[in-house]
C-alpha cells in the first residue's frame, strides 16, 4: 500500500467580509489530496483535508518544501506498525524534515492539511467516520457522534448594521443553532454594544452569544470593552489582544468575570504551554481554540491536549476554531467541549451539509467514511477537480 500522488491547490474563498483585524475578500485556503493505489469500487482510495479558514493558502512552502520530502520518502517509512493504514506521526515527521524548531506559522498549516488528508484517508481505509478513528488511535471509546456546536457569523460587512446583523442571526436559529458568535472591535465601543444588542434580540440570554476580537486591543481598550459588556453575562470575550501577549491575557482574566477564549493563533503544543503557565487560564471556565488545521494537524493537537490536562485543564474546555466538518470529526473523536460552525460565511469549506443537523443546537457526524467533505454539495467539484480519479 502507497501513496501514488499528492497534490494542492489553492482555493479562493467566498464572500467579501471582515473582522476586526483584516479583510477576508482575498484569502484562500490549500485543499490538498494523497491518492493511494488501494481501489475500491473502481475508485482509488483517497485522502482529503484543507488546512483551516481564515488564513491564506501555504501552495509555496508545500510545494517547495513539504510535498517533496513526501514523495521522497520510503513507502515503508508511512505506514503504521500493521501495514494497513498510514501513521499520521511518521507523515509529520517526513514533512518536516531538516526544519529547525520554533518558525511556527505558515508551515505549521501546511503540515497540518497534510496531516489531517492522512486521517481521512485512514478513516476510508477502515470504511468508517473519520471521528472513529480519531477516538481509536487517541486510546479513547467509540464515540456519541453528536455534539454541541454554535454558528459564528456576525462579520462587518462594506453595507452593514444592526438589523443586517439581526436577519444573519436569525437565519441561523432557523437552521437550529441556539448559540451564537460576533465580531467585535471593528467598530467604535458604542456602534459594537448595539450590534450585541441587535444579537441578543435573537440569541436571548447573553449565555448563548460570544463576541471575538480577533486580537485588535490593547490592554486599555481591552478592559474598557470588558467593562462595557460584563453585565450581558456573555458566553465569552475572545482573543481579546495579541494571541501571544500572555501578560494582557492574564491582567484580563483577572479582572474579567465571565469567560474569555483564546488560542486559535497557538501552533505548537510549546506555545499553549506557554499560555498556560503565564496566560491566567481558568480551569472550569475559560476555552481554549486551538486548531488542528493551523497546529501541524491531531498529532500536535494531541500533544497540546495532554498538556491541557497536566496542568489541570480538562479537555471539555477545548472548542477548536475553524467552522468546518474536519473539526467536527476532532470534536468528536476526541470527547472536547463543542464545535464553532460557519453556516453563512467561508464557503466551500465553511459549515456543514444538512444531513450533520439535527436542532436544538445539536449536530453528528455522518456515516460518510472520513471527513465526509464529499457530502459538501458546494466543495465537492473542488475535491472531484483536484483528485478526479476518486470520483
Amino acid at each position: 500500500m502507497r501513496i501514488v500522488a499528492i497534490r494542492e491547490a489553492s482555493i479562493r474563498l467566498q464572500g467579501d467580509v471582515a473582522n476586526a483585524v483584516v479583510s477576508f475578500a482575498e484569502h484562500d485556503v490549500s485543499l490538498v489530496a494523497l491518492v493511494t493505489d488501494v481501489i475500491r469500487n473502481g475508485r482509488p482510495v483517497t485522502g482529503f483535508a484543507f488546512d483551516s479558514i481564515g488564513r491564506f493558502a501555504q501552495g509555496g512552502i508545500l510545494r517547495d518544501r513539504i510535498l517533496p520530502r513526501l514523495r521522497a520518502a520510503k513507502d515503508v517509512d508511512l505506514l503504521d506498525e500493521s501495514g494497513g493504514a498510514f501513521d499520521a506521526a511518521k507523515v509529520l515527521a517526513a514533512g518536516m524534515r531538516n526544519e529547525k524548531p520554533g518558525g511556527h506559522g505558515d508551515r505549521a498549516a501546511a503540515m497540518g492539511a497534510i496531516e489531517l488528508a492522512v486521517w481521512d484517508l485512514n478513516a476510508k481505509l477502515a470504511d468508517e467516520p473519520a471521528c472513529e478513528t480519531i477516538a481509536r488511535t487517541f486510546g479513547r471509546p467509540s464515540p456519541d457522534r453528536r455534539t454541541s456546536a454554535y454558528a459564528a457569523g456576525g462579520y462587518y460587512y462594506p453595507e452593514d448594521g444592526p438589523g443586517r446583523l439581526r436577519d444573519e442571526f436569525a437565519a441561523y436559529r432557523d437552521q437550529g443553532f441556539t448559540a451564537f458568535k460576533m465580531k467585535i472591535g471593528g467598530a467604535p465601543l458604542a456602534d459594537d454594544l448595539a450590534r450585541i444588542e441587535a444579537a441578543l434580540s435573537v440569541a436571548g440570554a447573553g449565555a448563548n452569544l460570544a463576541v471575538d476580537a480577533n486580537g485588535r486591543f490593547d490592554l486599555e481598550t481591552a478592559l474598557a470593552c470588558g467593562d462595557a459588556i460584563a453585565p450581558y453575562g456573555l458566553r465569552w470575550y475572545e482573543e481579546i489582544g495579541d494571541p501571544l501577549d500572555y501578560d494582557l491575557n492574564r491582567r484580563i482574566a483577572e479582572a474579567y468575570p465571565g469567560a474569555i477564549a483564546t488560542g486559535e493563533n497557538l501552533f505548537s503544543a510549546i506555545d499553549v504551554k506557554n499560555l498556560l503557565l503565564f496566560g491566567g487560564m481558568r480551569s472550569g471556565r475559560d476555552l481554549f481554540q486551538m486548531d488542528p488545521g493551523l497546529a501541524y494537524g491531531l498529532t500536535e493537537y494531541g500533544r497540546m491536549l495532554a498538556a491541557m490536562e497536566a496542568h489541570g485543564f480538562e479537555r471539555r474546555q477545548a472548542v477548536p476554531h475553524g467552522g468546518h466538518l474536519i473539526n467536527l470529526h476532532a470534536v468528536i473523536g476526541l470527547g472536547l467541549g463543542g464545535c464553532e460552525c460557519y453556516p453563512g460565511v467561508f464557503q466551500p469549506f465553511g459549515g456543514y451539509p444538512p444531513a450533520c443537523m439535527l436542532g436544538d443546537g445539536m449536530v453528528r457526524a455522518t456515516d460518510a467514511p472520513g471527513f465526509g467533505l464529499e457530502e459538501k454539495d458546494n466543495l465537492r467539484p473542488e475535491l472531484a477537480r483536484l483528485a478526479p480519479e476518486a470520483f
